[in-house]
């Protein structure tokens, strides 16, 4: 009492209060962070804190991850046994030795990771929801590509054997089964395919181990850690589009390792398929992950049963290279996931601005913004600090190409694989199913006629959220051979189906304007010679085709649409709200490409269509300006 009345008496006393609530502040703000600490690590604290046997002959271990040390959780947590016992055979009795299957998950790594584990769970890396969606609908064993399934529960349909033939090794279910490192062959693993992680000594160890016939135990166990590398993601992630591919740079070939050996430009990956560089992504020459871009929130997903990966992405490209001012969050607003990776990375930054993603408000961790408003990123692979730049003046000054996507300009190319026929084989040596993981007698084979890569076509994405011009790559060019799987020749069909693409391709220069307003691959009209023929003040555009016309729909083999005519196909996409342009919306791409054949993309003129629209322009036409026939 007597320190608070000399304190009261003193003639400083305001300057001492000030004094006092900046300290508490800052109290404060170290406890909140010293508690989400304390709060990460009782989350892995052990089910069962006892000294456990599995020590006595495990000894001298080392290589865990912080927190998941056994001195913090044990060995039971994760690989369960009986930690009572010395005698082997009970004491390894029920142990999973390779945890975090998802088939086993509950009981291991879900014990923490209840959260995480039911966000898995309902992901599309689970799930592959949109991939089985949209077999069946192309099949015909659904009236729509919008609905939800899980590639866990499929049977054995024309359509079921087609995925567990072609499609089923990519997912987290899949299941784990050899020691090791996740490498570009893995498939599935469920928490592993993330989140495992050896060193060279802990893989030195293994190889000893397995050759000892497991005599010679190791003495560096793996990590389990947030860790992830690229090629975590690349097993799955280079298949089907192929973004991982695509992002360092290379475009899968149809050629034989043999045909390139020794040539440059080429690279053969570990599956043996050949790959001819096209380009790598600007993000991946920075040296930036994709998990710098796609967090915990959109990988783990969000615990919603998303129909296809579109929805469940919701960071765009603007969420850092904004037009205005950025979408932030403050470390005091974190959420718990957001937390706990900011804690592992041991990052710093507690007393900045983090950007979030306005979409759906998750924040991007690894990023903040300084006292001069000026935002960085710390690069997870090796803690480099970025400067990310603002949106170009180009782009937001641009009114024309509002809604145009990122992407459609900025993707330097995307591949364009056409004519890939599906045929059942009765009797195969090398059936397998990818699924069930076993040889089987029959299985779907399908036959790919060309592989390409150019700049992407455009289509248009149309849906209560408006109206978005987003690029397009050929999704199904295919025939599907009905009768040799059940002996209906009536049921054999053709489709001519495009698909919605992010090409992870993206480089700082854009795509000239000829490139979309004049190139008939942009428009959807595929490879050929599009020409515009002025006679008699009069203009017209003619397009010849490089492919020959398909006899099931009379289209060049590559293509989406006829030239300006209107398109029969009542089904054109992979996604019910994707589509081509219109004959009327050919016109207007067509229109301005009139314009470009005199006017250059940099001149006044092209310039002014950016702000004020075509439309304004047009009505300032000199006599001089021949333009296309209506």
């Amino acid at each position: 009492m007597n320190f608070i009345r000399k304190i009261l008496k003193n003639p400083n006393l305001p300057f001492a209060i000030i004094g006092l609530i900046i300290v508490g502040f800052i109290l404060l703000k170290l406890i909140n962070y010293d508690e989400v600490q304390e709060n990460s690590s009782q989350e892995y604290i052990s089910v069962n804190n006892q000294k456990e046997s599995c020590l006595t002959c495990h000894t001298q271990n080392s290589g865990f991850s912080q927190y998941h040390n056994p001195e913090l959780i044990g060995c039971v947590s994760c690989h369960l046994g009986n930690p009572s016992s010395t005698n082997k055979e009970t004491a390894h009795k029920n142990m999973v030795l390779i945890p975090g299957n998802l088939a086993d998950a509950e009981a291991t790594c879900g014990k923490c990771h209840k959260e995480e584990l039911y966000k898995i769970n309902h992901s599309l890396m689970t799930t592959n929801s949109g991939l089985v969606a949209v077999d069946k609908f192309i099949f015909g064993e659904a009236d729509s590509p919008d609905y939800h399934y899980d590639i866990r529960d499929i049977k054995y349909s024309a359509a079921d054997k087609h995925l567990r033939d072609l499609c089923a090794n990519c997912h987290l279910g899949a299941e784990k089964s050899e020691y090791g490192k996740i490498t570009q062959l893995s498939r599935g693993g469920g928490c592993n395919a993330c989140h495992l992680n050896y060193s060279a000594k802990a893989e030195s160890d293994l190889e000893k181990y397995l050759k000892s016939g497991k005599l010679e135990l190791p003495k560096v166990h793996p990590s389990t850690d947030i860790f992830v590398s690229d090629e975590h993601c690349f097993g799955c992630h280079s298949r089907s589009s192929r973004i991982s591919t695509n992002y360092q740079g290379w475009h899968e070939t149809l050629l034989d390792e043999n045909d390139v050996l020794n040539k440059d430009g080429f690279k053969v990956f570990e599956d043996k398929r050949v790959y001819e560089y096209k380009g790598e992504d600007v993000h991946h020459t920075k040296g930036l992950l994709c998990i710098d871009c796609h967090s915990s929130h959109e990988i783990m997903g969000d615990g919603k049963d998303y129909l296809h990966e579109e929805q469940a992405v919701s960071l765009h490209c603007a969420d850092c290279h904004f037009k205005n001012n950025p979408n932030t969050i403050s470390y005091d607003d974190l959420d718990k996931e957001s937390s706990l990776v900011f804690l592992h990375r041991d990052y710093k930054h507690q007393d900045k601005k983090m950007l979030a993603v306005k979409k759906d408000g998750h924040p991007l961790v690894n990023t903040f913004v300084d006292e001069n408003n000026e935002v960085f990123l710390i690069g997870k692979k090796d803690g480099k600090i970025h400067s990310i730049k603002k949106q170009g003046d180009v782009c937001s000054r641009d009114n024309a190409h509002k809604n145009v996507s990122c992407s459609t300009c900025h993707a330097q190319w995307a591949p364009r694989c056409i004519g890939c026929h599906n045929s059942f084989e009765k009797n195969s040596k090398t059936a397998y199913d990818l699924l069930d993981k076993k040889y089987v007698k029959e299985q779907w084979t399908e036959h790919v006629f060309e592989f390409l890569s150019d700049k992407p076509a455009m289509g248009v994405r149309e849906n209560n959220e408006g109206k978005k011009i987003e690029p397009a790559i050929p999704g199904m060019i295919l025939t599907i051979d009905h009768e040799s799987f059940g002996g209906d020749a009536n049921k054999n069909s053709f489709h001519r189906l495009y698909a919605p693409n992010s090409p992870h391709t993206i480089s700082k220069a854009v795509r000239d304007c000829k490139s979309c307003h004049s190139n008939p691959v942009a428009i959807g009209y595929g490879n050929g010679k599009l020409t515009y023929v002025t006679a008699k003040g009069y203009g017209e555009w003619k397009f010849k085709a490089d492919y020959d016309l398909n006899p099931n729909d009379n289209l060049p083999e590559d293509a989406w649409i006829p030239f300006l005519v209107k398109n029969k196909a009542k089904i054109v996409s992979t996604r019910t709200d994707f589509r081509p342009f219109n004959v009327s919306e050919q016109k207007q791409i067509l229109l301005v490409g009139a314009c470009l054949q005199c006017h250059k993309d940099d001149s006044n003129v092209m310039q002014q269509t950016l702000e004020k629209g075509l439309d304004k322009v047009l009505l300032n036409v000199t006599k001089d300006c021949i333009l296309p026939i209506e």
